[in-house]
């Protein structure tokens, strides 16, 4: 299997990134009910280093719709999907306190990392 240079991780990530300026990430029930929904900024994520990039600020939604989270969709500012992940409380690619969410309640993203292995 190909192995991956750190330069090309970096644009791999930085790529991605870069569709996520303005989006958000929609936390979805499993037949795709929005839950909660929160925002990145104008400027997602700082540049890649070693194939990985932290997430600068996320708004917080101060008003769920409130259910049990599945998945996460990020989605670019137009509502495109770029990916999606999994929810779960460990071991998921995004972990939650509790996947049952009460309407009205806040839901905060504390940090998110995307990463590109080298192989």
């Amino acid at each position: 299997m190909p192995t991956l240079a750190t330069i090309a991780r970096n644009a791999a990530v930085d790529a991605v990134a870069a569709l996520l300026n303005s989006g958000d990430i929609r936390f979805e029930t499993s037949g795709n009910a929005q839950v909660a929904l929160c925002g990145f900024g104008a400027t997602a994520f700082g540049s890649a280093a070693t194939g990985s990039a932290t997430a600068n600020a996320i708004s917080d939604d101060s008003d769920a719709d409130g259910g049990t989270v599945d998945h996460a969709v990020l989605r670019k500012s137009d509502t495109s999907e770029v990916m999606e992940c999994t929810c779960g409380t460990s071991g998921s690619d995004i972990n939650l306190s509790s996947l049952t969410i009460g309407a009205g309640d806040t839901v905060k993203v504390t940090s998110f990392t995307l990463s590109q292995a080298a192989s």
